[in-house]
């Protein structure tokens, strides 16, 4: 698919998350006939793609390092600069890059297949559990108390345990009787 076809099937699309990870595709696409690494998902977007669109969020956040590279692909498709975001007005699209890297180089990631030659990488939802039992404990909020307890009910059986205890017991997290209740919570 070319990318005038890629947007067209982005305005097309009715799905909030669906048309955000299409064009997180595209992106990823158009950066890597450039010879660039793709961005990364974090934040909302991939909190909506694990829970199935439970969870809604109205931009897109990328983790990404090379700025010069990303704003040269987000012109081409017409998104403008609007203080931190970039904004397609025409596929009501927003982006943020809170960002560089991530900080673990050994992130866990989902790639997501979204059609012929477009996939996208998302965070790993261990990483993506750490983060929002993080906003559950110190900013005390609700909402993401509740995505954490989701994501653990959901995919219990399919998480990497150890990967999510050395995550929680790293002293910036400071998680695990969090993360043992709700391990207990899922195994009831």
């Amino acid at each position: 698919m070319d990318t005038q076809q890629v947007l067209k099937l982005i305005r097309e699309t009715e799905s909030p998350m669906k048309r955000q990870l299409l064009t997180v595709a595209l992106i990823s696409n158009l950066l890597q006939k450039k010879g660039k690494e793709v961005p990364v998902v974090i934040g909302g977007l991939a909190l909506s793609y694990y829970t199935r669109e439970v969870y809604f969020t109205a931009d897109i956040d990328l983790a990404y390092s090379d700025r010069e590279a990303l704003d040269e692909v987000l012109t081409e498709i017409d998104f403008e600069k609007k203080g931190r975001y970039w904004v397609n007005e025409d596929l009501k699209i927003a982006i943020e890059v809170p960002v560089g890297v991530l900080v673990e180089e050994d992130a866990p990631l989902e790639i997501v297949e979204i059609g012929p030659e477009l996939q996208c990488k998302i965070l790993g939802i261990e990483d993506l559990i750490i983060d929002r039992m993080n906003a559950c404990k110190h900013w005390k909020s609700e909402i993401d108390c509740e995505m954490a307890e989701l994501l653990v009910m959901r995919y219990g059986e399919e998480l990497d345990w150890d990967y999510l205890e050395k995550k929680a017991g790293e002293p910036k997290n400071d998680l695990i009787p969090e993360l043992d209740a709700l391990k207990a919570k899922s195994e009831a």
